[in-house]
């Protein structure tokens, strides 16, 4: 995509094969910074510390943190320890380890020797990978804005499910880009996103570079827009999805689902079909629902009128901050992926 006129991608290896140049996602909006990640341990901590984050583009940084673990020792042990260590970074979205079990698979075979350069050449061809999926999610997902006819088309959405949550183009936004570039008359609603703020300081961003009109709310104002007609569809991405349709995404996710159904509104889930877990159905569940620091609550970060950006407490009390909710499969209208759009409770047979 588009920064500035510029084109991105949110990670890219090194002509050298010796790191991977990222966007720093914590630096937005008021910054935009490229660092570069040298190391498994540097991963590791952009994936923690949410330089990059997605449910898409998580898999695809670890993919590259395996081929730079492999870089330095590219023996069996090394493979399993950088294998278990990306894996404990961030407990939630499933593409993660669906990345990590796929370099697994692939660098066994390989003699030792070879599986540096495998790994690197793996994990760009799962990058180019993603970008054909979020473009096909896009073609998949435009279908159902155009038989809405409204002018402006006013979508909600929720958090960033756009390209900065992938390596181009994103999941919930492919849909909205490609609408926008055929001349629909569109215009966003987008949730701030609390505590993070993904959706003011990424999808915001985002839109902004593409001259999409977009407008942010507070997370609480989606029930009101709906009341007064004026959210036509709801789009949010996923980080989990269970095989009988149950999305596991951003905490708010489920209220948003909540009154869309409670006004008929149509409520969509774009993701590829790797963020399904097979090992996800009913009230089985493998995952924890991941809880991250009271202080993503209790702080909150700013610009000042010189320029600089700083952060600042707002809050004194215990704080309790689990990152995402569950939405049942009966408050999701379609889930779009890579193959089509589907009702919720057949996804699970496209595995």
């Amino acid at each position: 995509m588009l920064v500035e006129g510029k084109s991105y991608r949110t990670i890219e290896a090194s002509s050298d094969l010796t790191r991977v140049t990222i966007i720093d996602q914590t630096a937005l909006p008021f910054k935009f910074e490229l660092i570069d990640l040298k190391s498994l341990e540097d991963v590791i901590q952009a994936i923690k510390i949410m330089q990059v984050r997605g449910a898409p583009l998580i898999g695809v940084t670890s993919a590259f943190g395996i081929a730079l673990a492999m870089n330095n020792d590219s023996s069996d042990q090394s493979l399993l320890d950088a294998a278990f260590s990306l894996k404990e970074s961030r407990p939630t979205a499933v593409n993660l380890a669906w990345a990590v079990n796929k370099m697994l698979e692939h660098l066994k075979p390989y003699d030792t020797n070879d599986r540096a350069k495998i790994a690197w050449l793996y994990a760009n061809e799962l990058a180019e990978d993603d970008i054909k999926t979020n473009i096909d999610i896009g073609r998949a997902g435009l279908p159902l804005l155009k038989q809405i006819k409204s002018s402006p088309l006013n979508i909600l959405t929720h958090c960033n499910a756009g390209w900065l949550a992938t390596i181009d183009n994103g999941t919930a936004l492919s849909p909205i880009y490609q609408a926008f570039e055929e001349g629909i008359d569109i215009h966003v609603w987008v949730d701030e996103t609390r505590p993070r703020n993904q959706g003011m300081s990424l999808t915001a961003w985002e839109l902004t570079q593409a001259k999409i009109p977009h407008t942010i709310i507070s997370d609480n104002t989606g029930g009101l827009l709906m009341q007064q007609n004026k959210v036509d569809c709801v789009i949010v991405g996923a980080d989990r999805i269970s095989i009988d349709g149950q999305v596991c995404n951003k905490i708010g996710t489920y209220l948003k689902a909540l009154a869309a159904k409670a006004h008929n509104i149509p409520f969509y889930v774009a993701a590829p079909l790797s963020t399904i877990d097979n090992s996800f159905i009913g009230e089985k569940k493998s995952f924890e629902i991941e809880c991250r620091h009271p202080d993503e609550l209790l702080r909150i970060k700013g610009m000042n009128n010189d320029g600089t950006v700083s952060e600042v407490k707002i809050g004194m009390s215990t704080a309790y901050n689990p990152a995402f909710d569950l939405t049942p499969a009966e408050y999701i209208t379609k889930i779009i992926c890579e193959k089509g759009s589907y009702n919720p409770e057949s996804i699970g047979t496209l595995l």
